[in-house]
């Protein structure tokens, strides 16, 4: 065998099975998120666009597209802001029931959604325990939008603690030591060496989190009170149009939601993408 030939068979056989995987690959990607956008996107082309437009500037539809993305997006930066603090202390430091916690903190992956909209509901009701202390201030959680908050908030944490994680793990103590035998403070090497190599994985974090937020609904729906124009989200909105039969509406919501959802989550990749370049580090 001459050494063409050999050259050829190595970069041919590199991983075996290589073009079934793929095909296998493409055609599970598409039966379960292609096709299924493609038919939404082309349910939507039944619409006129007078009447797509009807539909979402009804202010109804606006409250609660604006509900559903507004808070899903301040929950998101707040999970940042404290997963970051809750990887940083599970990571970092060593103290009794520390795997205790680290363990606690993928509640939210196991429960059912609805069994938290239910806990989260008889915590912060005004008869609840955290919801009993807080109404004689007149802060009320539970049936209005700060509840949906809450919600939240309690389902996209883990998305960014078990994303960043890792990466802190990872993250090469010798760079600190180094950074620390130059001079330069706690401050600076957190803001210099550490936050920069995190980014990547804080912006992942962040995007998880988000699109768990805009798509969450068994755990909203119980401490939400659902009231229109109030707390309503837009999943509900799509559910409700549903059962009154107008699935031009629903399709049209779910429309809008999914192209602002992926412009967004493009921004953010986009942002990370940059990140990585920027730190020469991957994710």
């Amino acid at each position: 065998m001459s050494g063409v030939d050999a050259v050829v068979r190595r970069n041919r056989s590199v991983i075996p099975g290589f073009g079934l995987t793929l095909g296998l690959t493409i055609l599970w990607l598409s039966l379960i998120v292609l096709i299924p956008l493609a038919a939404l996107f082309l349910k939507t082309t039944e619409l006129s666009l007078d009447r797509f437009i009807v539909i979402i500037t009804n202010r109804r539809t606006l409250h609660a597209l604006q509900l559903s993305f507004g808070l899903s997006l301040a929950a998101a930066v707040v999970n940042v802001v404290f997963g970051s603090l809750v990887v940083w202390t599970l990571v970092r430091y060593r103290f009794p029931g520390r795997r205790i916690w680290d363990a606690i903190v993928d509640i939210p992956f196991a429960l059912p959604t609805a069994v938290a909209g239910i806990a989260l509901t008889s915590l912060y009701a005004p008869s609840g325990w955290i919801g009993g202390l807080l109404a004689p201030f007149g802060i009320d959680v539970a049936f209005t939008p700060l509840g949906i908050f809450v919600a939240l908030v309690f389902i996209g944490l883990p998305f960014v603690v078990r994303t960043v994680q890792p990466v802190l793990e990872d993250l090469e103590g010798e760079l600190e030591e180094a950074a620390a035998s130059l001079g330069a403070s706690r401050w600076t090497i957190i803001r210099r060496v550490i936050v920069p190599s995190i980014v990547p994985a804080l912006l992942t974090g962040f995007a998880l989190a988000f699109a768990r937020a805009v798509g969450e609904y068994g755990s909203v729906i119980f401490i939400a009170g659902n009231l229109p124009n109030i707390s309503e989200i837009a999943p509900l909105l799509i559910i409700i149009r549903l059962q009154e039969f107008r699935y031009a509406d629903a399709t049209a919501i779910a429309t809008v939601m999914l192209v602002a959802s992926f412009v967004l989550l493009l921004l953010v990749n986009a942002l990370q993408r940059w990140s990585e370049i920027r730190t020469g580090r991957r994710t």
